[in-house]
């Protein structure tokens, strides 16, 4: 099973199309949001994504009711982090700062999903990966990257445009 992983959209609508356009090409089980959507127009747009959203808010969603009606529209799943799920037999656990992993992660969960920071990160150890795709809302094309984990191997990949 591949699941997408996107974080701090920033409500760049150009980008977060091109993303739709992505995670629809690599035809993902599922797409994590990791934080920071910031308004309901790029839920609007990640409405065209094939398959299911999840998600956590972040520290730059402030929008809650107007996300909160998005959110119900689509159908999409989204809470307060740390969100925890069970997919394809792996342990995960999903929050949006990276600070929020302590006291959270532990040796059960087998992936550990992040954003805030807008730096890629791709720690592996034997039987955990924790995952931030770095960077998807700038301006310099090439250096947006959203990304991809194959649950089965427990590995990530990024998408870059």
């Amino acid at each position: 099973m591949q699941i997408g992983v996107v974080s701090d959209t920033h409500n760049n609508l150009a980008n977060v199309r091109r993303i739709v356009a992505l995670f629809n090409e690599a035809q993902v089980a599922c797409v994590v949001h990791t934080g920071d959507i910031t308004q309901a127009k790029t839920l609007d747009v990640l409405a065209g994504l094939d398959m299911p959203l999840h998600g956590v808010f972040g520290n730059n969603d402030q929008e809650r009711e107007a996300l909160g009606a998005a959110i119900a529209r689509h159908g999409f799943s989204f809470c307060e982090p740390p969100l925890e799920v069970e997919w394809a037999g792996r342990s995960i656990v999903v929050v949006h700062d990276p600070l929020e992993l302590d006291g959270v992660l532990h040796d059960g969960h087998h992936l550990a999903l992040h954003g805030h920071t807008h730096l890629y990160r791709h720690d592996r150890s034997e039987d955990q990966l924790i995952f931030n795709p770095g960077e998807c809302a700038g301006h310099m094309k090439g250096l947006n990257a959203v990304g991809v984990v194959d649950l089965d191997r427990l590995a990530g990949t990024l998408l870059r445009f």
